[in-house]
């Protein structure tokens, strides 16, 4: 990849997550240490500007072009926003209509969506063979388009979706309508009845909020439950999962399976998963002992 050659040779390269808020995020720790294991050096900003307007993430955009970003990161709220600023997407991310990662390329920007490679590998790992059994998603947002299109290309053939907004749950529903049996359901009760796993794709429980979407009673323990949130780890959600016995993915596994993708597309190296894990692990004891502290 072109952008890597340059940065290579300038033992440096730029990059950035644009969101809001987004002070908590590990990523910044993360794609350095990858970058050092590598053996060049990287500078992940925190570009948090909240409730930008289209304008301010075409500016916001056009800054990291011309600034010599590598590329940026794109969280909450505007993995949706930034898709038509964009000259050109990825397959997957184009299916999905959500962005996370845009990477710079001769001067256009091209999304990619690297949330649902994340979640796809997470998911694995869970070594679950859900197949026709549902899996409620909560939350139709950005992060709930790329964990729907990660679990379909996990074998999950039914999807039960709800969202406080409907219209963005109706269009993700016609999104999938030719990949999954997808349901609308209208409570988050009928969501999770029954279903093999129930995934938090909402920002509920991410610090300092401290509610769960899904009431504690609701949760069984033949379930698995997944948190996107990482901040805290164990959120009100998980904490509940754990109790009724369920099986429990963190938003560990999806923040460092989602950064590896990222840095392959920014750089065009292969980054060392024990360097992002390790990392990780640091930044999240370190806030937690601060947490402690205070």
């Amino acid at each position: 990849m072109a952008v890597f050659a340059t940065a290579k040779k300038a033992q440096r390269v730029l990059l950035g997550l644009i969101g809001s808020p987004i002070a908590h995020s590990a990523s910044p720790a993360m794609h350095e240490a990858a970058a050092r294991a590598a053996g060049f050096e990287a500078h992940y900003h925190l570009i948090e500007v909240a409730g930008a307007g289209r304008t301010d993430l075409a500016v916001m955009l056009e800054g990291i072009c011309r600034l010599g970003f590598a590329g940026a990161n794109v969280t909450f709220p505007y993995k949706e926003a930034v898709v038509p600023l964009l000259n050109r997407l990825s397959p997957e991310a184009e299916a999905i209509g959500a962005v996370n990662t845009v990477v710079v390329e001769d001067g256009e920007l091209v999304g990619h969506n690297t949330d649902a490679s994340g979640f796809a590998a997470a998911y694995r790992n869970l070594k679950r063979r859900d197949g026709d059994r549902p899996v409620a998603i909560i939350g139709a947002g950005g992060v709930g388009r790329a964990i729907a299109f990660a679990l379909i290309s996990c074998g999950v053939t039914r999807l039960r979706l709800f969202d406080l907004d409907r219209d963005k749950t109706a269009a993700l529903a016609r999104l999938l309508e030719r990949r999954a049996d997808v349901e609308i359901s209208g409570s988050v009760a009928a969501a999770v009845e029954g279903a093999a796993g129930i995934v938090n794709a909402t920002p509920l429980g991410m610090l300092p909020n401290r509610d769960t979407p899904v009431p504690p009673t609701l949760i069984e323990a033949a379930q698995w439950v997944a948190d996107a949130v990482y901040h805290p780890l164990w959120t009100p959600l998980l904490l509940a999962a754990q109790k009724a016995d369920a099986t429990v993915m963190t938003g560990r596994e999806l923040a460092i399976h989602q950064a590896l993708d990222a840095f392959r597309l920014f750089t065009g190296a292969e980054p060392s998963e024990t360097a992002m894990s390790e990392t990780f692990d640091r930044v999240m004891a370190e806030r937690a002992e601060a947490e402690r502290a205070a």
